[in-house]
Protein backbone atom coordinates (compact mmCIF):
# COMPACT_ATOMS: atom_id res chain seq x y z
CA UNK A 1 0.00 0.00 0.00
CA UNK A 2 1.06 3.34 -0.68
CA UNK A 3 2.08 6.13 1.80
CA UNK A 4 -0.37 8.65 1.22
CA UNK A 5 1.87 11.74 2.31
CA UNK A 6 4.42 10.72 -0.51
CA UNK A 7 1.75 9.69 -3.38
CA UNK A 8 0.64 12.35 -5.44
CA UNK A 9 -1.74 11.54 -8.14
CA UNK A 10 -0.74 14.13 -10.95
CA UNK A 11 -2.60 12.48 -13.74
CA UNK A 12 -5.53 13.19 -12.28
CA UNK A 13 -4.88 16.82 -11.37
CA UNK A 14 -5.50 20.13 -13.48
CA UNK A 15 -1.60 20.23 -14.12
CA UNK A 16 -0.89 17.51 -17.32
CA UNK A 17 -4.80 18.46 -18.72
CA UNK A 18 -3.52 22.18 -19.13
CA UNK A 19 -0.39 21.19 -20.64
CA UNK A 20 -1.53 18.55 -23.02
CA UNK A 21 -3.68 20.70 -24.22
CA UNK A 22 -1.57 24.05 -24.29
CA UNK A 23 0.47 21.96 -26.45
CA UNK A 24 -2.36 20.72 -28.85
CA UNK A 25 -3.14 24.21 -29.04
CA UNK A 26 0.26 25.36 -30.03
CA UNK A 27 0.95 22.73 -32.53
CA UNK A 28 -2.23 23.02 -34.33
CA UNK A 29 -1.92 26.96 -34.60
CA UNK A 30 1.83 26.22 -36.65
CA UNK A 31 0.59 23.17 -38.41
CA UNK A 32 -3.08 25.74 -39.75
CA UNK A 33 -0.30 28.17 -40.37
CA UNK A 34 2.14 26.35 -42.18
CA UNK A 35 -0.93 24.50 -44.29
CA UNK A 36 -2.07 28.48 -45.13
CA UNK A 37 1.48 28.95 -45.83
CA UNK A 38 1.83 31.88 -43.59
CA UNK A 39 5.68 32.59 -42.52
CA UNK A 40 4.52 33.10 -38.76
CA UNK A 41 4.60 31.53 -35.67
CA UNK A 42 1.81 31.67 -32.45
CA UNK A 43 3.93 34.12 -30.45
CA UNK A 44 4.83 36.42 -33.61
CA UNK A 45 0.45 36.13 -34.20
CA UNK A 46 0.08 37.38 -30.80
CA UNK A 47 2.23 40.18 -31.57
CA UNK A 48 0.67 41.16 -34.52
CA UNK A 49 -2.72 40.75 -32.99
CA UNK A 50 -1.70 43.17 -29.83
CA UNK A 51 0.05 45.63 -31.88
CA UNK A 52 -2.92 45.76 -34.50
CA UNK A 53 -5.21 46.86 -31.24
CA UNK A 54 -2.87 49.61 -30.22
CA UNK A 55 0.03 49.99 -32.16
CA UNK A 56 3.25 51.86 -31.05
CA UNK A 57 3.15 50.27 -27.90
CA UNK A 58 6.67 50.29 -26.46
CA UNK A 59 8.39 47.06 -25.93
CA UNK A 60 8.22 47.20 -21.96
CA UNK A 61 3.87 46.99 -22.26
CA UNK A 62 4.40 44.71 -25.21
CA UNK A 63 6.44 42.32 -23.33
CA UNK A 64 3.90 42.28 -20.28
CA UNK A 65 0.60 42.07 -22.34
CA UNK A 66 2.25 39.10 -24.29
CA UNK A 67 3.79 37.25 -20.84
CA UNK A 68 7.08 37.36 -22.30
CA UNK A 69 10.41 38.91 -20.63
CA UNK A 70 12.13 41.70 -21.94
CA UNK A 71 14.93 39.90 -23.63
CA UNK A 72 12.80 37.09 -25.25
CA UNK A 73 10.90 39.55 -26.52
CA UNK A 74 13.73 41.48 -28.44
CA UNK A 75 14.64 38.24 -29.92
CA UNK A 76 11.17 37.75 -31.33
CA UNK A 77 10.73 41.22 -32.50
CA UNK A 78 14.10 41.15 -33.67
CA UNK A 79 12.95 37.97 -36.09
CA UNK A 80 9.55 40.18 -37.05
CA UNK A 81 12.00 42.98 -38.13
CA UNK A 82 13.40 41.14 -40.55
CA UNK A 83 10.69 39.59 -41.51
CA UNK A 84 9.32 43.02 -42.65
CA UNK A 85 6.36 42.77 -40.35
CA UNK A 86 7.26 45.66 -37.76
CA UNK A 87 9.45 48.36 -37.38
CA UNK A 88 10.91 50.04 -34.17
CA UNK A 89 11.21 53.36 -33.52
CA UNK A 90 12.71 55.29 -30.52
CA UNK A 91 10.30 56.75 -28.65
CA UNK A 92 10.65 61.22 -28.57
CA UNK A 93 10.03 61.69 -25.03
CA UNK A 94 12.57 59.24 -23.48
CA UNK A 95 15.29 57.74 -25.95
CA UNK A 96 15.76 54.60 -23.65
CA UNK A 97 12.08 53.14 -24.86
CA UNK A 98 11.46 51.85 -28.35
CA UNK A 99 7.95 51.91 -29.69
CA UNK A 100 7.01 49.07 -31.91
CA UNK A 101 4.83 49.46 -35.32
CA UNK A 102 2.75 47.30 -37.43
CA UNK A 103 4.67 47.44 -41.28
CA UNK A 104 2.09 47.23 -43.87
CA UNK A 105 3.13 43.68 -44.73
CA UNK A 106 2.56 43.11 -41.07
CA UNK A 107 -0.88 44.27 -41.17
CA UNK A 108 -1.75 42.46 -44.34
CA UNK A 109 -0.57 38.92 -42.72
CA UNK A 110 -2.68 39.72 -39.76
CA UNK A 111 -5.69 40.16 -41.93
CA UNK A 112 -4.71 36.84 -43.12
CA UNK A 113 -4.33 35.11 -39.89
CA UNK A 114 -8.37 36.10 -38.71
CA UNK A 115 -9.51 33.30 -41.13
CA UNK A 116 -7.56 31.06 -39.35
CA UNK A 117 -7.83 31.69 -35.82
CA UNK A 118 -11.28 31.66 -36.38
CA UNK A 119 -11.20 28.06 -37.97
CA UNK A 120 -9.14 27.15 -34.74
CA UNK A 121 -11.67 28.25 -31.96
CA UNK A 122 -14.60 26.82 -33.90
CA UNK A 123 -12.72 23.73 -33.77
CA UNK A 124 -11.72 24.26 -30.00
CA UNK A 125 -14.74 25.19 -28.87
CA UNK A 126 -16.78 22.34 -31.13
CA UNK A 127 -18.98 20.50 -28.62
CA UNK A 128 -18.42 23.08 -25.81
CA UNK A 129 -21.92 24.99 -24.67
CA UNK A 130 -21.65 28.87 -24.03
CA UNK A 131 -22.19 27.84 -20.20
CA UNK A 132 -19.27 25.14 -20.02
CA UNK A 133 -16.90 27.59 -21.90
CA UNK A 134 -17.80 30.25 -19.28
CA UNK A 135 -17.13 28.00 -16.84
CA UNK A 136 -13.41 26.93 -18.19
CA UNK A 137 -12.70 31.06 -18.74
CA UNK A 138 -13.64 31.34 -15.21
CA UNK A 139 -11.46 27.99 -13.39
CA UNK A 140 -8.68 29.31 -15.81
CA UNK A 141 -8.52 32.51 -14.67
CA UNK A 142 -9.13 31.40 -11.04
CA UNK A 143 -5.89 29.34 -11.76
CA UNK A 144 -4.31 32.36 -12.88
CA UNK A 145 -5.23 34.20 -10.24
CA UNK A 146 -3.94 31.18 -7.78
CA UNK A 147 -0.63 31.27 -9.14
CA UNK A 148 0.05 35.47 -8.83
CA UNK A 149 -1.48 35.06 -5.33
CA UNK A 150 1.53 32.41 -4.87
CA UNK A 151 4.37 34.62 -7.33
CA UNK A 152 3.80 37.78 -4.78
CA UNK A 153 4.80 35.34 -1.70
CA UNK A 154 7.74 34.29 -3.19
Amino acid sequence: MKNEKTHIDFENSIGPWLGKTGKLVDFFFQESFNSKNLDLTKEQMIVLKRLHDQDGLNQHDLAFLTLRNKSSLTRLLIKMEKKNYIFRKQNKEDKRIKNVYLTNFGKEMFEKTKPVIRDLISTMEKNISLEEKQQIINIFKKIQTNFCSKAEHI
